[in-house]
């Protein structure tokens, strides 16, 4: 799981820039374009989470940003997502390609290690589980970038210089992809802590 994570956490960061310059036309051909380009064909029940994750993560993120309709009915600024929702799909996805993968697996009954009240109640726990615990762990590229690296900080300097000459459209995707492997670790290991922790052991 941890390799195909984290190839399609890299490959959602190479699409940003592209879709905060063109956006998409509608929900559906945001969603087909996505799971192409993330979730690729491979047949594992890692391959098919991140395709139901990254649709998932389209349709959460348009009902935390209704203003995705401006940009797909080309009333966006230069027609494209705005950085905070694209960002937000980042952040998202990760979160919503663990929650798919856990119900394949529980579905399946696949020899893996899940917390204990989300293999008895799998439709009614892992949505909640994962909303609690999980999307938070998955950093946004938009955060980390007023923190920390002299590429972020380059973005901004450049920004104050030339303004719209130089937007965020190169650097961001670059900070996305350095993520990745943070945000799949720690969501991977947060399903082993919560196996080993003190929950497992009560169970």
């Amino acid at each position: 799981m941890y390799d195909t994570a984290c190839a399609a956490g890299e490959r959602l960061a190479g699409a940003l820039g592209s879709l905060a310059a063109e956006g998409a036309e509608s929900e559906d051909a945001l969603v087909a374009r996505l799971v192409s380009e993330v979730g690729g064909d491979g047949g594992t029940l890692a391959d098919a989470a991140v395709r139901r994750g990254m649709a998932a993560a389209v349709r959460d993120v348009r009902a935390m940003h209704p203003e995705m309709d401006d940009a797909m009915n080309g009333g966006g600024a230069g027609g494209g997502f705005a950085w905070d929702i694209l960002c937000d799909l980042y952040q998202v996805f990760f979160a919503d390609m663990v929650g798919e993968f856990l119900r394949s697996a529980v579905a399946e009954h696949v020899n893996l290690a899940v917390p204990v009240l989300i293999a008895t109640d799998p439709e009614g726990r892992i949505a909640d589980w994962v909303a609690e615990k999980v999307v938070d762990l998955a950093p946004n590229p938009c955060e980390e970038s007023a923190e920390a690296t002299d590429l972020a900080q380059a973005v901004d300097t450049a920004q104050s210089v030339v303004g719209a000459a130089q937007d965020p459209s190169t650097a961001l995707p670059k900070i996305a992809e350095s993520l990745v492997p943070q945000a799949v670790g720690k969501i991977l290991g947060l399903i082993t802590e919560e196996t080993t922790g003190e929950e497992g052991a009560a169970a």
